[in-house]
């Protein structure tokens, strides 16, 4: 049941996220600027609009800085931060699936050990080996082994497939973060050269 209420949940969570990103990244790759971007990425809570934000955040906290490449690392830091956090997030609840898929085998395993301890058992106490005596406990390990394969097949199977779907999810994340960072660049080459930039500042002309 809990394999099955995960596959649910988390595939829908997958699909509609893959959904909204594809539309993000159309929209980012439309941007001329980040200003523009983040126009276009106005809906908080979107990944868009948190790449967006922590782009423009990390510029104005450089505004007064005079190594554009410095302010690109420190922009890439962050993107690379929020891209590895929306991954980790994307993957909550797979862990149970990986949990189950190994652990199940060997409960069954226990079952069938126990089935057969029965069995055992019940020869001791008949001394005999009427296969009236032996089968309930044989038919409790069959059982036990059933039960366990049921449970770990879907949940490694179920995980596998999360595990290539999320790779893909972040590779499109990755794809995001990349359009943003190519249009701080694009940003930070418009912007006048520091010697430029105190030409332009006016100055002040002591009188008397």
């Amino acid at each position: 049941i809990i394999t099955w209420t995960i596959w649910i949940s988390k595939g829908f969570e997958l699909l509609g996220a893959k959904r909204r990103l594809r539309g993000e990244i159309v929209n980012l790759k439309k941007a001329r600027s980040l200003t523009e971007a983040s126009a276009t990425a106005s809906k908080e809570g979107t990944l868009a609009h948190l790449l967006v934000h922590d782009a423009l955040e990390e510029m104005r906290l450089s505004a007064n800085s005079r190594e554009r490449e410095g302010i690109k690392e420190r922009v890439s830091f962050r993107l690379e931060r929020l891209v590895a956090a929306c991954g980790r997030n994307m993957s909550m609840g797979t862990g149970v699936l990986a949990t189950i898929g190994s652990t199940a085998p060997f409960v069954g395993l226990f079952g069938t050990v126990w089935g057969i301890m029965n069995s055992f058992i019940g020869i001791a106490k008949t001394q005999t080996t009427n296969l009236a005596v032996v089968a309930p406990g044989i038919a409790e390990a069959l059982l036990a082994t059933a039960l366990g394969l049921v449970a770990a097949i879907p949940a490694v199977v179920i995980y596998n497939v999360f595990a290539r779907s999320i790779a893909g999810y972040k590779a499109q994340v990755s794809d995001a973060s990349a359009h943003v960072l190519l249009l701080v660049s694009r940003d930070l080459d418009h912007l006048p050269e520091p010697a430029e930039r105190n030409q332009q500042q006016p100055h002040m002309v002591k009188v008397g």
